[in-house]
């Protein structure tokens, strides 16, 4: 976790670095990232050029269920976001099959602007959307989390974010009216990944730059025995 540095903390902790956060954001997103988005896309592709479109929606919808289920029988927990994946994918595809593939693409974008629009609306309400999301991925504790510095961070990234998601809902929207479908799978993956590392890294960026300036640094966190 991150914790303020201390006169002689540094032999028990670690400096914060770029490299050092993007290999921890790496090793912890990385594996779900293909798992929930990468491996769908292809399957879907594949089914689609080799089957048609309503195969290759199931493909899709079987491979996110067949996640969950290897989680179960392994006893994993399983992540909420797993969950809504799966609800998303099953609302895609009952309205994929009824209406064709452009509803099918239609609805993640539209979830996509709420999405904007969900970190918008928790900026009005002083409850900056990323601060609830940062201790996902690095615990902070309330004194340092209600520092200023650290507040202006959650707000700028709860903003930036709003519009990643925007700029990702509007440029898939423009290749999804603007393309045939097999080119818009293709393409949407790539350009879709593309924009969202492009804001992790800015994320990593700026978060390192305030915790640089608020001298904040890793120490390990210990766990109370049972």
């Amino acid at each position: 976790m991150l914790v303020a540095a201390g006169p002689d903390g540094h032999h028990v902790s670690q400096a914060v670095s770029k490299l050092r956060v993007l290999q921890m954001v790496g090793r912890r997103g990385l594996p779900s990232l293909i798992e929930a988005t990468v491996i769908p896309s292809v399957l879907f592709y594949v089914f689609l050029v080799t089957v048609g479109a309503p195969s290759a929606m199931l493909a899709a919808l079987l491979w996110t269920y067949g996640s969950v289920f290897r989680r179960i029988v392994g006893g994993r927990r399983i992540p909420g976001v797993l969950m809504l994946a799966v609800a998303g994918v099953t609302v895609r595809t009952i309205i994929g099959l009824m209406s064709g593939t452009f509803l099918y693409f239609l609805q993640p974008i539209a979830t996509t602007v709420a999405l904007a629009l969900v970190f918008l609306g928790s900026l009005l309400f002083e409850r900056p959307m990323i601060a609830r999301m940062a201790s996902d991925f690095c615990p902070l504790d309330a004194e340092l989390s209600a520092r200023p510095a650290i507040v202006r961070l959650f707000s700028g990234l709860t903003l930036m974010w709003a519009g990643v998601h925007l700029l990702s809902a509007g440029t898939m929207f423009v290749l999804l009216v603007s393309l045939p479908t097999t080119t818009f799978v293709a393409l949407k993956t790539v350009v879709s990944l593309a924009i969202t590392v492009t804001a992790i890294v800015f994320t990593v960026t700026w978060s390192i730059r305030t915790a640089h300036r608020e001298d904040l640094i890793f120490a390990p966190v210990l766990h109370r025995a049972d």
